[in-house]
């Protein structure tokens, strides 16, 4: 296989380049998040996935960008800059916010005539499922112990202020993109949806896990860990176990 013409945009980290692999994974960082979070999903998942992880603006290689407080732009921007990418089938990952943004990435994929072969949504409740989110609106020191609450969030960032004085400002922003979005309507996306959530995630209930149901055309599931909201950290193993299985069977499939 052969490499995409225009490998130009920094959106996408790729850690483990597999150029010979027959499926992609785009993979999308939750609020405050960035890119070397899936860097483990690459070195496990190579050489048989070609693994792009999304850096979004403001942090990072990507610092002087200003960051995005709308999540349907993002994925605007996201989705025009992964067209020359979808030479082969591309599935994407996402967790919390990174779940809502693959969904709405999908979504433009499919309008693009380049739909998905798979999402994974981790978790996140459904696109339809609203519940007001306050997090940017607390002080910064109600935000870190929020965000020491939900886990993912190394310990000793949560300690550097000088850290929080540069980290803080990109939460907030990404914590604001998810409580202003708003679902439109349309159809489900033809493409596998795998659910992926914490039994003790106070983010996800049960019923708004499957909820996702409703925005899937094609197979879907639920898939349950123990843990909280990273559960997919203290199961990092097993949930790249489950996506490699995944992926298998569409790459055996397109074949």
């Amino acid at each position: 296989m052969t490499e995409p013409d225009a490998y130009t945009s920094p959106r996408f980290q790729r850690y483990k380049p597999a150029p010979e692999a027959g499926i992609r994974l785009v993979c999308l960082p939750h609020a405050g998040g960035a890119a070397p979070f899936y860097l483990e999903f690459a070195r496990t998942l190579h050489p048989d996935v070609d693994v792009l992880a999304v850096q979004y603006p403001g942090r990072q290689e990507l610092w002087r960008e200003p960051v995005i407080e709308s999540l349907t732009e993002l994925a605007d921007r996201v989705a025009a800059e992964l067209v020359p990418w979808c030479d082969r089938p591309v599935a994407l990952f996402g967790h919390s916010l990174g779940a809502l943004l693959g969904y709405e990435v999908a979504r433009r994929l499919a309008d693009a005539g380049r739909p998905a072969a798979a999402l994974f949504a981790s978790g996140r409740r459904a696109p339809s499922v609203r519940r007001p989110e306050i997090a940017h609106l607390l002080n910064d020191r109600d935000l870190v112990r929020e965000l020491a609450a939900l886990g993912g969030t190394d310990p000793r960032v949560l300690e550097d202020e000088e850290v929080l004085r540069l980290t803080l400002p990109v939460v907030r922003a990404d914590y604001r993109a998810v409580d202003s979005y708003r679902y439109e309507p349309g159809p489900p996306l033809d493409c596998p949806v795998t659910v992926l959530t914490g039994r003790d995630d106070p983010q996800v209930r049960p019923q708004e896990a499957e909820a996702w149901r409703g925005h899937a055309g094609g197979e879907f599931e639920v898939v349950t860990f123990s843990g909280g909201h990273f559960f997919l950290v203290e199961h990092s193993r097993a949930v790249t176990e489950l996506v490699a299985a995944r992926l298998a069977a569409l790459s055996g499939a397109d074949r």
